[in-house]
């Protein structure tokens, strides 16, 4: 066994890792153990009781994390110029078509989310080998392709986020930063836990959350009972 840092050795002295806690305690403690110089982020990681090569237990979604992410979410909007002013005035960051197309088909991917219109999907489906493997693709589900683009802008703007389980069953997720207060890293885990009950396949048998952790940043990770959020 390695001898134990001395970041892991403080750590231990706040919690249990072998400990499961309530999502309330998980939150205050999550905070205390990162000893990053900057504002690290706050994941969540949900084991969900399904199988995700079978189509009918594929579980993704969107949620609005009520106090959002903390992070400056960088939007691209690809759109005609109808369109244009409206994602503009919402707030893109980016906003155009085809000069935006051939910078991404050159390599730039520097944004977060893109959003589209569905007359021009034809156009961005065909980079879909450089936007799919970094999570980029609009995707009508996720409420990234549409005609609203202004609330879609408004939305990732305020916190909205997407997820989809991967195909060892976890949802990961970003649920603010360890600048925020616990009481706000609580109440956006149990938005985004509350948002995952309701779509649970109907299909899946046995226990539905299996298991949640959250962590910070480059910190360990703090066991949460399923029981005290999931019901």
């Amino acid at each position: 066994m390695g001898r134990l840092t001395k970041n892991r050795k403080a750590a231990l002295e706040k919690y249990d890792p072998e400990s499961s806690y309530s999502l309330s305690d998980a939150a205050s403690i999550v905070k205390t153990l990162s000893n990053s110089k900057f504002d690290a982020s706050v994941d969540i990681a949900v084991r969900l009781g399904v199988d995700p090569r079978k189509s009918n237990q594929m579980v993704r979604g969107t949620v609005s994390l009520p106090h959002g992410t903390g992070k400056n979410v960088r939007v691209l909007v690809l759109c005609t110029p109808d369109k244009e002013q409206e994602a503009s005035d919402a707030g893109a960051d980016y906003v155009g078509l085809d000069e935006y197309l051939t910078k991404i088909k050159g390599g730039w991917t520097d944004v977060d989310v893109i959003i589209t219109t569905p007359s021009v999907m034809g156009k961005v489906g065909a980079l879909g080998r450089i936007l799919g493997p970094r999570g980029l693709m609009p995707n009508p589900k996720s409420g990234t392709v549409t005609m609203e683009v202004g609330k879609a802008v408004t939305d990732v703007k305020a916190g909205k986020i997407d997820f989809k389980v991967d195909k060892y069953g976890i949802i990961h997720a970003s649920v603010g930063k360890v600048s925020f207060d616990a009481k706000q890293l609580q109440d956006n885990a149990a938005e985004l836990i509350s948002t995952l009950m309701k779509l649970k396949p109907a299909s899946a048998k046995g226990a539905y959350i299996k298991s949640i952790s959250l962590s910070a940043t480059m910190s360990p990770g703090v066991k949460v009972e399923p029981k005290s959020v999931a019901s």
